[in-house]
């Protein structure tokens, strides 16, 4: 069986996937972490691999850019290849003066004025949230790990580029105590919920929008590695 933006055959896909957004990224965890990593999508470069860690069965595959986009692969790993668990690993960019780059936050919630979830199955709400028990799974294996993990609402956007003096992220801050903005996680979280499957978002602060820092292309591709270990021991429990 195949979709038309995913060659996997069923089976081919493990109960738990980790979703970075950059295919590279996805490429990169598969290749240094996984045992026998094996290729199983690549249709539009859109990367997918299966392999295991500590000899349980993990997958790990892109979502690329945006909420339409995660909208589709999440959903066609849950519908269709009998996914349960997906942890998006990404980045975000801070709103906040102590959430520095390289911090790694944990999604309780996600504040978007995104329609995906309106469109998509009638979803009512500004705010879409991730599974508690696969939060908890998460956040113990960080404290097992000695990794600092924060835990806190995030802005999914629809907008990367604003018009000058138009980006509201004090507001957002403020309001809605997101901590930092990513273009991803309230739609996975949607899917999840109307599939009655499990997800939650592990990110890392690529840049700030309070400092102006930021980390490079390179180092978003391959130095968050804290994320990936915690999502990856995750994931073994989940599995085990």
């Amino acid at each position: 069986m195949s979709t038309p933006h995913n060659r996997a055959e069923k089976g081919d896909f493990a109960k738990t996937v980790l979703m970075p957004g950059d295919p590279l990224r996805a490429k990169y965890i598969a290749e240094t972490f996984l045992e026998n990593p094996k290729l199983v999508n690549d249709v539009r470069n859109m990367f997918g691999y299966t392999g295991t860690y500590k000899g349980v069965p993990v997958s790990v595959m892109a979502s690329g850019m945006g909420m339409p986009s995660i909208g589709i692969y999440s959903y066609e790993l849950y519908k269709f290849y009998d996914v349960e668990n997906i942890i998006r690993v990404g980045s975000a960019g801070s709103y906040r003066a102590d959430v520095d780059l390289l911090d790694v936050v944990l999604a309780s919630k996600a504040y978007s004025k995104s329609s995906y979830a309106m469109v998509q199955g009638g979803g009512q709400g500004e705010f879409m949230y991730p599974d508690d028990k696969l939060n908890e799974v998460i956040k113990g294996c960080a404290d097992e790990s000695g990794i600092k993990v924060l835990e806190a609402p995030i802005h999914s956007g629809d907008v990367f580029y604003y018009q000058d003096g138009f980006n509201k992220f004090k507001e957002l801050s403020e309001q809605q105590g997101c901590v930092c903005v990513e273009m991803e996680s309230f739609a996975l979280f949607h899917n999840a919920n109307v599939l009655n499957k499990h997800a939650a978002c592990l990110l890392t602060i690529s840049d700030s929008l309070v400092t102006s820092k930021e980390t490079t292309a390179k180092e978003r591709e391959t130095s968050f590695n804290d994320m990936i270990k915690v999502a990856l021991e995750a994931a073994a429990k989940l599995d085990a």
